[in-house]
């Protein structure tokens, strides 16, 4: 069965988005796709990086994933068949309150330039996102590649001794 896995991660990631809205109501703010299936570059190790903002979430990772568990149960079946494939992608969530997401998170960085955003509410996480390019582009801050592998320098005339805040 010849078919495009950018294409079916992403679909398993909008499909992530609806039912986490359809489970948590206005208690979900946001969730964005980030990674490589957002830029189009998905691989049978690709993971699905989903960056998940709550209107307020439990203290502890375990607790924040537990929300989503039943999500997670219902799209089991879909990752089944890739897994029986040898593609053993599976979801991966940075899961935030709202509070939290207001501050600086390392993970915007690359998010700002290749973030989609499958849910956001009241466009708050594209708020979050637009202060943190504004930011950069005051900074001159530039993504540079090596290969595959990204990497920022968020300041090019940084002087030592120099701070720089985000």
């Amino acid at each position: 069965m010849a078919y495009d896995l950018n294409v079916v991660l992403y679909e398993l990631a909008r499909r992530y988005a609806d039912l986490a809205l359809e489970l948590l109501g206005d208690r979900l703010t946001s969730v964005a796709l980030y990674g490589s299936v957002a830029r189009g570059q998905a691989g049978p190790a690709s993971d699905i990086d989903l960056f998940i903002v709550l209107r307020e979430a439990p203290r502890g990772a375990l607790r924040r994933r537990a929300l989503l568990e039943p999500v997670r149960e219902q799209l089991t079946a879909d990752l089944e068949p890739l897994w029986d494939q040898g593609i053993y992608t599976d979801f991966v969530e940075v899961i935030r309150s709202e509070e939290e997401a207001r501050h600086f998170h390392p993970l915007y960085l690359d998010m700002t330039l290749e973030a989609e955003l499958l849910y956001d509410r009241d466009g708050f996480l594209a708020r979050v996102l637009d202060g943190v390019r504004q930011r950069l582009e005051v900074l001159g801050a530039q993504r540079l590649s090596l290969g595959r592998i990204h990497y920022w320098d968020l300041k090019p005339t940084l002087r030592p001794g120099e701070a720089i805040e985000l």
